[in-house]
Parts: structure tokens; sequence; C-alpha cells
């Protein structure tokens, strides 16, 4: 049966998080990782970063063999990363255990990832792998999505759930607001960019599983 942890990593324990330190105003958000080979190369979304600087410092580590720029849209660039993932034991570990990153959110001091595992088994040996090498896991929340009373989630993430659910409830589609992006991400401890990410992937990902199926049949 599987679990679904919401972890929480200091960037400076980890290689990915070190690799992509940044100033304290920016954050990462990760898009997608895309299998090459025998590699598994991120792609993610960077709000309000100085590109050059960023860029600099990525190529400076040992590990990275190059970053490429994707895109950019309203003060965020998509970038994607070719690097040596065996040398990070966090992504390492994730891997041999059966896990899979559904959704990973970096600050300068944090990265906020959402797993899948097979089996709550597999969480614990990621959890004791992490130990070992002396990186500080903090399992915030578990879930089990394949227990009959965790209802419809039509593809929503745990994070996509819990930003839109507040949202709702604190009145942000009223009209008028009564609250703001800024305002809700103070309160889940995120960046406003990362609010407004997590809100737009969640209504698009709820009309595409419900409404949009819906009209399918």
């Amino acid at each position: 049966m599987s679990v679904i942890a919401d972890l929480r990593i200091p960037s400076s324990q980890f290689a990915l998080g070190r690799i992509l330190s940044m100033r304290s105003e920016t954050s990462i958000e990760l898009e997608t990782l895309v299998p090459i080979g025998e590699k598994a190369v991120p792609f993610f979304w960077v709000y309000d970063a100085d590109k050059d600087r960023f860029l600099d410092s990525v190529r400076s580590h040992d590990a990275v063999e190059s970053i490429t720029e994707v895109d950019e849209h309203e003060g965020k660039i998509l970038f994607g990363l070719d690097w040596h993932s065996a040398d990070d034991v966090v992504f390492r570990s994730i891997h041999e255990n059966a896990g899979h990153i559904l959704e990973a959110t970096g600050t300068t001091d944090t990265w906020e990832f959402e797993c899948r595992f097979e089996k709550y088994e597999d969480l614990n040996d990621f959890k004791q792998s992490c130990r070992d090498a002396r990186i500080d896991v903090d399992v915030h929340r578990i879930y089990n999505p394949t227990k009959p009373d965790a209802g419809p989630w039509y593809g929503l993430t745990i994070r996509q759930r819990e930003t839109l659910f507040l949202a709702v409830e604190e009145g942000y589609y009223d009209i008028p607001r009564r609250i703001t992006t800024v305002e809700l991400a103070d309160r889940l401890g995120v960046s406003d960019q990362a609010v407004t990410e997590r809100l737009r992937r969640a209504i698009v990902t709820l009309v595409t599983n419900a409404l949009l199926e819906v009209e399918s049949k």
C-alpha cells in the first residue's frame, strides 16, 4: 500500500540544495524530472533570481555538467539541469527505495518534497539512508492515498489541495477578496510566487480531471 510523505530537508545538507543555492528572496519549484538514459534531468522554475549570478553559481559546482535556460515568463525562469544525481544521497535514496518525487520547492534554507513510496517500509528505509548520511529529514506529514476515506483527489497533489483549500476557506476567491496571495504565502511558509503557481496548477488539474472527464463521457 503506497504512502505519500511531505518531507523537509535543509538546503545545505544535500547536493542539489547546495547547487541551487540562492538569495533569500529567491525560490525554486520543481516542474518535472525527465529520464534521459540512466539519469533524470530536473526542470525547475526559479523566481526573482539574478540570472547571471545564479547561473555562475550553479556552473561552479563540479557535479554540474550543464544548465540550460528553457523559458522565461513574468519574473520566473525555467531551467533544465544536467548533473551527477548519483552523488546526491537524497535523490539516490529516493530512487533506490522505490520513491517518486511528486513536487518539490526550495528556498535558501529548506527544501520541501512531496514523495510517493510504494510502501511504508520504503519510506523508513529512505529515512534511514539519510540518517546514515547525517541528513536531517523532517517528515511533516504522511498520507495514504489508497485509504477508502481519503476521498477523490482528481490528481491534485497534497500541496495543491492544501493551498487551494486555504485560498477558498480564507476568501481569496470572494468578491471582494478577503486575503491576498502574499498573506496566503505567509500562512503556508512559502513565497508569493509559489502560492500563485500552486493555485494555477491546482485549477488546471482539477478542471482537466473533473470537468473535462465528465464532458468526455
